[in-house]
Parts: structure tokens; sequence; C-alpha cells
């Protein structure tokens, strides 16, 4: 009976830190390091829906994952692959445990602001 608070605690313990996932990585990355049959510079997807994430990695395929329960807020499983994978904390790079390396697409940069200016007379 004396054990029964203890475990109850390692329980929530467990049960808290599998689910404190950090940051949502849904979006658009590029393969940009030891890509899948060269294929580097290829678009990867990641969907994310609470703890579930889908993968689609830069040469189709499509796996599931979700977060590595050593280290919920930084790193990913994808059991199928018996992988796992480590993002950066504002989420813009995800590194594989095979070298992969995928970066965040943020699309190409705004276009430059021009500033033009106008001569103005003033009455002579």
């Amino acid at each position: 009976m004396r054990c029964l608070p203890l475990v109850i605690g390692a329980i929530a313990a467990f049960t808290s830190a599998a689910s404190a996932q950090s940051i949502n990585l849904t979006g658009t990355y590029r393969c940009i390091q030891a890509c899948r049959d060269g294929n580097v510079g290829a678009p990867a997807f990641v969907t994310q829906n609470g703890e579930n994430l889908n993968l689609v990695t830069e040469d189709g395929a499509s796996y599931r994952a979700w977060p590595d329960f050593t280290a919920p807020n930084s790193r990913i499983w994808i059991d199928a692959r018996n992988e796992s994978a480590v993002y950066s904390p504002d989420g813009v790079r995800i590194q594989f445990d095979d070298g992969r390396v995928w970066q965040r697409d943020l699309g190409p940069p705004p276009p430059r602001a021009v500033w033009r200016r106008t001569s103005v007379v003033v009455g002579r």
C-alpha cells in the first residue's frame, strides 16, 4: 500500500513527459544533406496532429512518427525505420540518425522595397 502513491506519481510523470512536444513541426522542408537517391533540395513534408506526425520523405515514402519518450521536447521516433531524429528548438531543422538533414522551406524572400525620390521644385 505504501508503494501506490509512488506508482501513481511515476505513471503521471511518464504520461506528461510523453505528451510534452514543444513545437509544431508541420510544414514543407528541403533535404539538404545525405538525401536518399541524391535528392538534394527535394521537398519533404511533415504534418503534425497533436502528438502524431506524418512524414513524407524526399523520395516520397510515408512514415508515422511521434515524440521520442526519452526526449519528447527535442526528438521524434519513426518506428517503421527504427530511427529517431532531433529537431532544432525553433523547428527549422530536423536531423535523422542516418545523417539526413531537412531544413524548413520558408519560401522566397519578400521583394525588396524600392524607394524613389521625387524632386520638388519650390516656387522661383
